[in-house]
């Protein structure tokens, strides 16, 4: 038997599938100043126009959030890039006055959105990048063939913001997370806040192309996810980027999106101590029975994040069950056999796993017991005794 998690990931300066699938610095930077360059371009615009076109009683400058998987931070680089592409998500925030009975008013929500959509065009104009058409929900801008930023136009009250920027600069002198703002390049100053100081905004609506104000927040998936991540450990968050990266080998196109996958995983996770090899299968397991019907959390809501039809999720389930048969056999192989063993795992998850059988290593019994974690037992119950 085999240990093959060195493959996955390995604290070694070695590069490993792990190292392999993460933006690189110089996509992050490409990403982040065009994200930067939206930012400060729609700031100025929406303030100029906020009173003549948004009907507000007063300029008012709109407030920014990075989302999705930059924000819990699974992002990983596409397998086939492009036609794959990266994406970044980042939030526009309207902090609204006049704040109705569920919402803005209800005519706002298409000056809004007109509006955001004719200063994007302008900046694409400036600087070479293209509008993508059709969408409803978001304004997409390619920055690049390999990438592109999604822009959501949200509104919420405007007192929330007040309280949202006292958060933002009291968790500025904390200690950086792992979603702090330097990793994202985010400021205070032009408006950006770190994902902790939101926490306050719980109204929130969505402006769409069509003209209509929607419900929604945002960030439920990501704090639900990051409480997952701090139960599970930061195991979890490198089995969702390798469930990423294995989606984007077998779809150049389509497949479960990403937040079906991370969803999936993380309502069944079991953390393998310093086994990453026996999570991705044993999280391939659980996406071969969850991939079948629908994927629904509770605390995020009645959503179906399984969009596949009935043929494909007869066929994603079938090809979660084929690589975690094949990561088994993988693991089960002689000592002698790591060659083979290796290019089953590349069969799987693709060239971006090393062809490094010194990575490698002999399987015992008594590594395996190591790797499951400990289970967790209520304490017994003490009744009050007497002596005597």
């Amino acid at each position: 038997m085999l240990k093959l998690n060195k493959l996955l990931y390995y604290t070694a300066p070695d590069l490993v599938f792990s190292d392999e699938i993460a933006p690189t610095d110089d996509q992050r930077k490409d990403l982040a100043e065009a994200k930067n360059a939206i930012r400060d371009h729609l700031r100025e615009g929406i303030a100029q126009a906020s009173v003549t076109v948004l009907e507000m009683p007063r300029r008012i400058e709109p407030r920014f959030r990075t989302q999705g998987s930059w924000s819990y931070n699974t992002c990983v680089q596409p397998y086939a890039m492009p036609p794959q592409e990266m994406d970044w998500d980042f939030g526009v925030y309207l902090p609204v006055e006049l704040w109705e009975a569920g919402g803005p008013p209800h005519k706002m929500a298409k000056a809004y959105f007109e509006l955001v959509e004719r200063l994007l065009q302008s900046l694409c104009k400036a600087k070479g990048w293209k509008l993508v058409p059709g969408k409803d929900t978001c304004i997409r801008v390619q920055i690049a063939p390999w990438a592109h930023i999604d822009v959501p136009l949200y509104a919420a009250p405007a007192a929330k913001f007040v309280r949202i920027r006292e958060r933002a600069l009291a968790k500025s002198a904390t200690t950086a997370s792992v979603h702090d703002s330097a990793r994202l390049l985010e400021s205070i100053d032009f408006g950006e806040y770190a994902e902790q100081a939101w926490e306050e905004l719980d109204e929130i609506v969505m402006a769409c192309r069509s003209g209509q104000w929607i419900k929604s927040d945002p960030e439920i998936v990501a704090r639900w996810f990051n409480d997952k991540v701090l139960l599970h450990t930061e195991q979890l968050r490198r089995v969702c980027r390798y469930a990423k990266a294995w989606r984007d080998k077998w779809w150049t196109k389509g497949g479960p999106s990403s937040v079906c996958l991370m969803i999936a995983i993380a309502q069944k996770f079991e953390p393998k101590s310093g086994r990453d090899d026996l999570a991705l299968e044993q999280a391939m397991r659980t996406l071969a029975g969850a991939l079948a019907g629908p994927v629904r959390e509770s605390v995020i809501g009645a959503e179906d994040f399984n969009r596949l039809d009935a043929a494909e999720r007869a066929a994603a389930t079938q090809r979660a069950s084929e690589t975690a048969e094949a990561m088994q056999k993988a693991r089960m192989r002689r000592e002698d056999d790591k060659q083979a063993a290796v290019q089953q795992l590349r069969g799987e998850l693709g060239e971006r796993v090393p062809m490094r059988t010194d990575l490698v290593d002999a399987d015992t019994v008594a590594a395996q017991v190591l790797a499951v974690a400990p289970a967790k037992v209520a304490a017994p119950v003490v009744r009050a005794t007497s002596a005597g």
